[in-house]
């Protein structure tokens, strides 16, 4: 007996109406009628219903549709292959679109990307905002500043664990470093500085010898930074100021 009107509606996800509308204009007339005269679709007419979905998905006007599905030289075959490479060029467009909207997202996120609680999680004791706030007061203006909030705005919890982590093994092996009576103009010690302007590039933004010198002074005369840096060992800072001012000499040529 085929299926009712009622029953392909729910099989297509479309409404009632609209398969009286499509049999009204005669893109899907029922291939059968009860003898109460109610419609009763066959599968011919499921296929040929799912034909016209794609077709309207992919934004053909229903004229068209009927052109296309009434066509008598169309190959069933050759529709579905245009329909794949149709379906396939609307992927590729929401892929870019998804794309684009993302790094709008990313465009309009400040700062870094975590919860309060990430925050405390990944940098313990300390204030991240406090030295945020920080930053924005000496460099707020600048293009360097903006790179760095570009840039930290796209870390997740977990690259903010391996930045944190690379922090962590650099000042162990500074601090064995001095413990071994390592000189600040000596070749390991400028290597370390050298490591440390890498990592500032990498994660933050292009430091150039002019300005790691610049933060090395700033080290020093900086209580809080100067604080954090001999916390790992006492009188760290300095030393990593003059290793920092030998290395950029070292690197540039100059006497």
């Amino acid at each position: 007996m085929g299926y009712s009107v009622g029953q392909v509606a729910g099989f297509a996800g479309v409404t009632v109406r609209t398969l009286h509308h499509y049999d009204e204009i005669g893109l899907l007339a029922p291939g059968e009628r009860s003898h109460a005269g109610h419609r009763r679709y066959d599968d011919a007419d499921l296929d040929r219903l799912q034909q016209i979905l794609f077709y309207r998905e992919l934004g053909f006007p229903l004229e068209e549709v009927a052109a296309l599905l009434d066509d008598p030289e169309a190959d069933p075959r050759a529709h579905l292959r245009r329909q794949h490479d149709l379906l396939t060029a609307r992927i590729e467009k929401l892929q870019k679109m998804a794309a684009a909207v993302e790094h709008a997202m990313e465009a309009r996120t400040m700062g870094i990307n975590l919860t309060p609680e990430e925050k405390f999680e990944v940098f313990g004791d300390k204030d991240p905002e406090e030295q945020a706030e920080e930053a924005e007061r000496r460099w707020g203006g600048t293009e360097t500043y903006a790179e760095s909030q570009r840039r930290t705005a796209r870390y997740t919890k977990d690259d903010w664990k391996r930045m944190q982590a690379e922090v962590a093994s650099w000042g162990e092996r500074y601090d064995a470093l001095m413990a071994a009576g390592e000189r600040p103009d000596g070749a390991r010690a400028m290597d370390m500085a050298e490591e440390h302007r890498q990592h500032i590039t990498k994660w933050f933004y292009t430091c150039t010898y002019e300005i790691h010198r610049g933060l090395g002074d700033m080290y020093v005369a900086d209580e809080r930074f100067k604080a954090f840096y001999d916390s790992m060992r006492p009188g760290l800072a300095e030393h990593l100021r003059d290793a920092i001012t030998a290395n950029a000499a070292r690197q540039t040529g100059e006497a």
